[in-house]
């Protein structure tokens, strides 16, 4: 890595760029920013994101992520001010991360599986999200007195399930502004719900996905926990930030 890093990932105009801006692009870089995919398996529009290829992986060019990440974070720091943001992440390594940056900021979020409608049919997943809570005050409020013990354990798995389900969108009362995914393949299904009613939509995509499918790419590595992390980061700082 120091290797790339060193030898030009981070340059931009050679000696033109400033030591601020150098000092970023090193800490995206030794983040992990710039690991792509396999070259075999890249899209042809992913291209003008590409610096070098190194044994067969495609190295992103950080400067150019930076630069989009910009335009997505201003975005979405408007976007944050209008409404909700629904914020989907649902790979292993990056769950907690999309869930601690969601709950920080009080986004909707879904960390397990997406529900086919969540989006395109909200109302009616929103009634399943209602009688989620409503079961779930009942039986804070000792209120499932009335059923048997049998029942009652069939309430507690029930309950489990719809938690894993709905648990983070449960705060989620109205459409949301803007969908912010960490992978639109592994995502699919959301970011087509999201086009389908005009939801704009935020993506942090690797090599192999298509950048015209969302509103605003930001090429990087999307299955690095410490990638992702950076990138929520720096999103949170701009949606903090004053200016």
């Amino acid at each position: 890595m120091a290797d790339i890093i060193e030898e030009g990932v981070i340059k931009e105009n050679g000696a033109d760029i400033s030591e601020e801006k150098r000092a970023l692009l090193t800490e995206m870089a030794k983040a992990g920013i710039f690991y792509g995919r396999k070259k075999t398996k890249t899209h042809p529009k992913m291209k003008q994101f590409i610096y070098a290829t190194r044994n067969g992986i495609e190295i992103i060019d950080v400067a150019q992520t930076l630069k989009y990440l910009d335009a997505a974070a201003d975005f979405l720091k408007k976007a944050a001010k209008e409404g909700q943001i629904l914020i989907v992440g649902t790979q292993p390594s990056i769950k907690l991360s999309i869930e601690n940056f969601s709950k920080k900021h009080k986004f909707p979020y879904v960390v397990e599986r997406w529900i086919g409608g969540t989006l395109t049919n909200f109302k009616i997943i929103r009634a399943r999200v209602e009688y989620f809570i409503k079961m779930k005050e009942d039986k804070d409020a000792g209120r499932l007195g009335k059923y048997t013990k049998k029942e009652r354990l069939q309430i507690d798995r029930e309950l489990e399930k719809m938690k894993l389900t709905y648990e983070g969108v449960r705060g989620m009362g109205t459409l949301p502004k803007a969908l912010l995914v960490s992978d639109p393949i592994v995502h699919d299904t959301a970011v087509r719900e999201a086009k389908r009613i005009g939801i704009r939509i935020i993506a942090i995509m690797s090599t192999d996905c298509d950048p015209d499918l969302v509103d605003y790419p930001i090429p990087a590595n999307a299955s690095s926990k410490a990638s992702v992390e950076w990138i929520l980061n720096y999103i949170d700082e701009r949606i903090n930030s004053e200016t």
